[in-house]
């Protein structure tokens, strides 16, 4: 079986000591696509270089909310524009709202969150969605670009009324070791079609059983990928191969080289979806 770690920081400085043998167990564990996704601009530049450094990872550029500042919604995004020309860098993000923390103002993560999806349009790319205590505003954000982006709701833990405004609007949404934990909602899983979830770690955050409490990282997907097969009564062969390939689809991966680099459009056209099977 292949899998694909569909969001994880391989930049963070968790993995400075031994971020070789890292992809190496995630390869022993059948992890043959990562995508490492950015915070900052600092952060996907650096992400970039992974992914220039290693077959099967691909990279991000975006503003995480906790990062965004004055600057966040105005000069780092000429940076992130830049960055995200790079055929590697295969979505805008990661973005969103986080009104939880609340590390920059609600105010400026919206206009951020505005900026960066105006930049996936214009660009033809997907976005790569952060969101926590922020549903409403987010499902607005959703409605509003849909047919003009496509995007991602990543480490999906609900409320029911985001994933239907995601769904309709083509998006997709993504579990990650939460789906592992007692406390999941268990039927936000069993409630999504098979061509619109991916999976992922988070790494190094979010672990999941049997490895909380430790460091994430790749190599841990299937366990996420056991749980969701759990949850749906689905064998685990389908649930890898539909993220698989929901993941290549979403990122526009092909082989060891991003479709971008042929002309083609990560995320591909929301107004050419067809329905959900």
């Amino acid at each position: 079986m292949r899998f694909a770690d569909s969001h994880c920081h391989l930049s963070d400085r968790a993995f400075a000591a031994d971020r070789t043998a890292v992809l190496a167990r995630a390869r022993r564990a059948g992890v043959h696509r990562v995508v490492t996704i950015a915070s900052d601009a600092a952060d996907a530049r650096a992400a970039l270089e992974l992914a220039r450094a290693h077959d099967g990872i691909w990279s991000t550029a975006g503003i995480h909310p906790h990062a965004v500042n004055g600057s966040a919604a105005g000069g780092d995004i000429g940076a992130v524009r830049d960055l995200a020309g790079h055929p590697l860098c295969t979505a805008i993000g990661e973005t969103g709202l986080d009104y939880h923390y609340d590390n920059a103002p609600r105010d400026a993560q919206r206009r951020s969150f505005a900026r960066h999806v105006e930049l996936a349009a214009e660009l033809g790319l997907p976005v790569v969605v952060h969101s926590r205590e922020a549903a409403a505003d987010t499902a607005a954000v959703i409605r509003e670009s849909a047919g003009r982006v496509t995007g991602v709701v990543h480490c999906f833990t609900g409320p029911g009324e985001l994933l239907a405004a995601a769904i309709d609007a083509g998006w997709l949404v993504s579990f990650t070791g939460i789906a592992t934990f007692r406390s999941f909602d268990t039927t936000l899983a069993r409630d999504v079609p098979r061509d619109r979830y991916m999976i992922e770690t988070d790494a190094p955050y979010l672990a999941p059983v049997p490895r909380r409490g430790r460091r994430n990282e790749p190599a841990f997907v299937p366990h996420i990928a056991a749980a969701l097969a759990r949850i749906r009564g689905e064998s685990l062969e389908r649930v890898a191969a539909d993220t698989w390939a929901n993941t290549e689809r979403f990122y526009g991966l092909v082989g060891g080289e991003s479709s971008r680099a042929e002309g083609a459009r990560p995320g591909g056209d929301p107004q050419e979806r067809g329905p959900s099977p």
